[in-house]
């Protein structure tokens, strides 16, 4: 942790001289999650919570070229240890509207942000903050496309090389829009494996249509769409033969001044045909969706939303197994950005206005 200090510290100062527009920026986000999965054959019952916090120094070259460089540190609650979790942040940013190209460590909002719980579940965001590769986008108006590459583990003699490959996009055209989520994660052995290992390629998509009525209502959202999930997984040295698993899944996405429903249905055939093998060193995605029938309510609370604070209170209903689960989430982030930020805007809610008094 020291020497990878010092080496962030001395890029820092030793390009300072070049550079047009140096600032800062800290996040802080806490989160605490609490899953109610008792007897349940797809999920575990847990309770996650710590604090991360990830101060970044950014340099600027000619409006376009820009890096950041710091690291995302985490905190677990209960813990003993002081920093249970630590990853570099270090990247190179070309922004050119309306693209943008990002390679290096940046943090995964940046490039997933947007990817349904099927792909990435709510622990990702938490526990892997950030992605290892590059990011190219192209974003106008309501529309974008991206593509991406994440490298998750490189190949040692414990470890297994392990990387996605992901492309995704949204094309509005006044309230109704398509949007298509897709990676393929490819999941290889170990280096001289004392047992031989089946290569796996494990490929994930969903293709949906919507219609947007936030701004015609005056809600903050106010959207449905549905599609079709296709899943393709295999294990080369097995089959050469593809399982595929598909699925319906619509989203519902309602709120009003800070009070929300986001609702997920998942009809179909089950995804992750591996999933006893290898659980989620392969898998990144919420394992409930082994369910053929999943439906999850969130309602949520939007307490305080400046632009620099959000603090998001969140109860979870999930019906699968003939049965109801629970679980309960609060979110707190803060993000400073010295230089870059605007003016911070006026409370959204009048119980944010309230709590500021």
């Amino acid at each position: 942790m020291k020497n990878n200090l010092l080496i962030i510290l001395s890029l820092l100062f030793g390009a300072t001289g070049y550079a047009q527009k140096p600032d800062f920026q800290v996040r802080l986000n806490s989160f605490f999650d609490n899953t109610e999965f008792g007897y349940s054959k797809y999920q575990m019952p847990q309770t996650m919570a710590g604090v991360h916090v990830a101060p970044t120094i950014g340099l600027g070259f000619d409006k376009q070229h820009r890096i950041e460089v710091g690291a995302d540190l985490l905190h677990e609650f209960g813990s003993d240890e002081m920093i249970g979790y630590s990853d570099v942040i270090a990247y190179y940013q070309f922004t050119n509207r309306p693209f943008r190209f990002v390679m290096g460590a940046f943090p995964r909002e940046m490039a997933v942000e947007k990817y349904p719980r099927i792909f990435f579940q709510d622990s990702i965001a938490n526990y892997r903050p950030t992605i290892n590769g590059l990011v190219w986008s192209f974003t106008k108006q309501n529309s974008y496309a991206n593509v991406w590459l994440d490298w998750t583990s490189r190949q040692t003699e414990t470890r297994h090389e392990a990387f996605f490959m992901g492309w995704s996009g949204r094309l509005s055209a006044g309230c109704l829009y398509a949007q298509h989520f897709g990676y393929m994660f490819h999941f290889a052995g170990v280096k001289n494996p004392v047992v031989p290992e089946a290569l796996h390629d494990n490929g994930l998509m969903l293709t949906s249509l919507g219609v947007d009525l936030a701004k015609k209502a005056g809600f903050e959202k106010l959207e449905l769409n549905a599609g079709i999930v296709n899943g393709l997984e295999r294990a080369r040295a097995e089959s050469k033969d593809w399982n595929r698993h598909n699925a319906f899944l619509s989203e519902l996405k309602v709120e009003y001044k800070g009070v929300g429903l986001f609702n997920t249905l998942y009809r179909g055939k089950g995804q992750m045909s591996f999933y006893n093998d290898h659980r989620s060193d392969l898998y990144w995605g919420d394992p409930i969706y082994r369910a053929s029938s999943y439906d999850r309510a969130d309602i949520y609370i939007n307490f305080l939303n400046t632009g620099v604070v959000k603090t998001r209170f969140t109860y979870s209903l999930h019906f699968t197994e003939g049965t109801m689960y629970h679980e309960q989430m609060l979110n707190v982030s803060f993000n400073i950005n010295k230089n870059r930020d605007k003016k911070e805007p006026k409370p959204r809610y009048l119980w944010s206005s309230l709590i500021r008094q």
